[in-house]
């Protein structure tokens, strides 16, 4: 945290009016010193230091979205938990729908392309079982962009996500397969 931000309520207020405003620096200074905290509350209700990463972002997107219903007069710390809880909870409820509602593994569907950043790092079953070992919300958006054809902004909408947290998904999938796929490659199985 930078020493001469302001951490105080009545200093966030006033950045938080000043953002209000339109004055951009302020959202900047509230992220240096709101974000440690978010940061780690989202990692103890995730347990997921990459899922609390992307609900982060989520996060400050609906700070951003929200200013408006800000009320000076009122703290600016619980106004933003309860705006990380609510992303945590839409994000778990998200997840959770998503599984009740899966038939068929993505892993199982026939002749599935595979993305060219990873297609010279294995064959076709290397790929596909390193796909089924990636962390669930990586693939899915690795194969809505990569392999479906879908625009991030277009991952984002189905996964209920911003555009950059469907980009950082998609990243961490195909490096998360390119790990797997060197160890695999280097073990021989």
């Amino acid at each position: 945290m930078v020493s001469d931000v302001p951490a105080d309520e009545s200093a966030l207020a006033g950045l938080m009016v000043r953002y209000q405003g339109g004055d951009t620096r302020a959202f900047e200074e509230l992220y240096e010193v709101l974000s440690p905290q978010l940061g780690r509350y989202l990692r103890s209700l995730a347990r997921d230091a990459s899922l609390a990463d992307d609900l982060l972002q989520e996060t400050f997107l609906q700070i951003h979205r929200a200013r408006h219903s800000y009320m000076p007069s009122r703290p600016v710390r619980p106004w933003a938990y309860a705006i990380a809880r609510h992303v945590f909870l839409m994000s778990r409820r998200s997840r959770y729908r998503r599984a009740k509602h899966e038939t068929t593994a993505v892993v199982e569907l026939p002749d599935a392309p595979i993305p060219p950043e990873v297609a010279d790092l294995g064959d076709r079953d290397e790929v596909r079982r390193a796909l089924a070992r990636v962390a669930d919300d990586h693939r899915e958006a690795l194969v809505l962009h990569h392999i479906l054809g879908l625009s991030f902004r277009e991952v984002g909408r189905v996964l209920g996500i911003s555009e950059g947290a469907a980009k950082v998904r998609a990243h961490r999938g195909i490096v998360t397969m390119r790990r797997i796929l060197g160890q695999e490659g280097a073990t021989g199985a």
